[in-house]
């Protein structure tokens, strides 16, 4: 099945993420994948695990037999990701410490987690995908 993808910035995040939450018994997995800004000159993204991780998140959750919805949520620029007081390191939900992050969310709570030295690892993926 196709991979459902929906994307969302600091500002509109809440607005997309009652979408998501409320389309989540329809799928296998929904996943939360927060990823810093492209860099409009270049149009890659200004953080270097998030231009190795994306590619191989995107072909495995592609690959996948089952529906699977994923969240990009934008995090910013470098300036605004910095700050210590970004609404997704501050909210309880979240706690971001670094980019890329993918969580697997399932009863309204994160089940799993992939923190930004990890989250490229095609294993450790399929792993978060199945709940294993």
């Amino acid at each position: 099945m196709p991979l459902n993808l929906l994307d969302a910035t600091v500002s509109g995040f809440d607005t997309v993420f009652a979408k998501f939450r409320s389309e989540a018994p329809n799928n296998k997995a929904n996943l939360i994948l927060f990823l810093a800004d492209k860099d409009p000159s270049t149009s890659l993204s200004w953080c270097p695990d998030c231009v190795r991780a994306e590619p191989v998140i995107y072909k495995t959750l592609e690959s996948a037999s089952e529906d699977i919805a994923l969240l990009r949520a934008y995090v910013g620029d470098r300036p605004t990701w910095r700050n210590p007081q970004h609404p997704w390191r501050v909210d309880s939900r979240f706690k971001l410490t670094g980019v890329p992050t993918l969580v697997r969310w399932e009863n309204d709570a994160i089940k799993g987690r992939l923190e930004d030295h990890e989250a490229h690892l095609e294993n450790k993926i399929n792993a978060l995908v199945t709940g294993n």
